[in-house]
């Protein structure tokens, strides 16, 4: 954009110079030319009285001291052919002033002059003015290169000024598109400077106003799930108190952990609500992974489903709050346990990566996706639920700077990939 400006604001003002500079050397020239031959021209008027009376004791010396006074030469042709001053040729335009008729010429060097001299004693006389290219162009030359001094000095100016006019834009322009990098990272506490130049200041004001107003949509979005969770935490206590007063422990137990999921589901929701905007957290993929895993091999065992694992020892760190992986991989695993029958084997890989970040890949032996299915896509699902399972795990993967893949293999089954980044990549 700065170079852009220059290269306009440089190519207007040359222009500009050109459009006027080109008249003006030309004018100069022909001030020049003009102030030549209208000293030849006086010179010769001045002599004119003394060639018409005739007197050459008077003649000789106005001659001579006309033709010493500048570089021009000065003849004088008499009606007997005798030539007084600088030495010169009967040329056609002598002829013709010996005639009657003053005229004048280029010639080599220079312009040839000359003026009729009716009504001398014996004739018609001729007075011969030969001005010099020299004196053509006398001052010529430094009048051209002070004006080109002076347009390369406006030029100059011109582009000086286009720079700092440049340079503020671009300032401007670029503390907005920092704004803007880091709104988006998260940092709503970032703000433009509102008083940048021209239509730049407007966009920093409504870049302020939009971030404004995104920080209150997400204080408003807390307070909600606050109040969404004040109002769940009652009827989970009632729960909890339910499935600690069966007789059965095993099915107390298997209630309990129930009810203790739905609280972490719950507890997650405020503390991702509380982090929105904020820092990037990390977790330990390992623990999180084994722990969850664990929590839903007791579920694999009463609907006899076989389970692989092939975990690797931590600690993987990866961009991701705990609460949001665990969600991540309760989803992931969840979506096994709602569109397999029961029976159907699965399996749970955790590796890391070579670049830093894990890997999390959970596959079964299950029917598979239906075809032209997407099931990343929010709202979407085969099986009859929600369609938000597998849509949690690809946000979760965009946030941790990773990515999330969803295949069928050839044999059949299902197989989901999630990648993490390390933190801070």
């Amino acid at each position: 954009m700065r170079r852009r400006i220059l290269v306009l604001v440089g190519a207007t003002v040359l222009l500009v110079l050109v459009a006027f500079a080109v008249p003006l050397a030309t004018l100069i020239r022909s001030v020049a030319e003009s102030s030549a031959v209208s000293a030849a021209t006086v010179q010769a008027q001045v002599l004119t009285p003394a060639v018409a009376g005739g007197d050459r004791s008077v003649l000789v010396p106005a001659v001579q001291n006309a033709d010493g006074r500048d570089a021009s030469d000065v003849s004088v042709f008499l009606p007997d052919g005798t030539v007084l001053g600088a030495p010169a040729p009967r040329s056609p335009v002598v002829r013709l002033g010996l005639l009657g008729t003053s005229a004048s010429t280029e010639a080599d060097g220079g312009r040839e002059l000359v003026f009729a001299v009716t009504g001398a004693a014996g004739g018609n006389a001729a007075i011969r003015v030969f001005v010099p290219d020299a004196e053509l162009t006398r001052g010529v030359t430094r009048s051209w290169l002070l004006l080109g001094g002076l347009s390369l000095v406006l030029l100059a100016g011109g582009l000086l000024l286009a720079d700092r006019l440049a340079r503020t834009l671009v300032d401007a322009t670029t503390d907005l598109s920092g704004v803007s990098e880091r709104l988006a990272a998260g940092d709503l506490s970032a703000r433009a400077d509102p008083g940048a130049p021209a239509e730049l200041g407007v966009v920093a004001g409504a870049l302020n106003g939009l971030a404004g107003r995104i920080s209150e949509l997400l204080r408003e979005e807390r307070e909600n799930v606050a109040d969404l969770a004040h109002r769940v935490r009652t009827p989970l206590t009632a729960l909890r108190l339910d499935a600690e007063a069966l007789r059965d422990p095993d099915e107390s137990a298997r209630l309990s952990a129930g009810v203790d999921g739905v609280q972490r589901a719950v507890t997650g929701a405020i503390e991702q609500a509380r982090r929105r905007g904020g820092t990037t957290r990390s977790a330990d993929a390992a623990a999180v992974v084994r722990e969850r895993v664990e929590f839903w091999r007791v579920l694999a065992e009463d609907t006899d489903r076989s389970v692989t694992l092939h975990l690797a020892d931590g600690p993987l760190a990866v961009a991701c709050a705990p609460g949001d992986l665990e969600a991540c991989v309760d989803a992931l695993l969840g979506s096994v346990f709602a569109h397999t029958p029961d029976g159907t084997a699965f399996g749970v890989e955790l590796s890391a990566r070579s670049r830093g970040g894990a890997r999390v890949v959970v596959h079964d032996d299950g029917p598979g996706l239906a075809p032209g299915t997407d099931p990343t896509s929010r709202g979407v699902s085969g099986g009859g639920s929600t369609g938000l399972g597998l849509d949690i795990a690809r946000r979760t993967a965009d946030q941790g700077g990773g990515a999330l893949t969803v295949h069928s293999p050839a044999g059949g089954g299902l197989r989901v990939e999630l990648e993490l980044g390390p933190p801070g990549g």
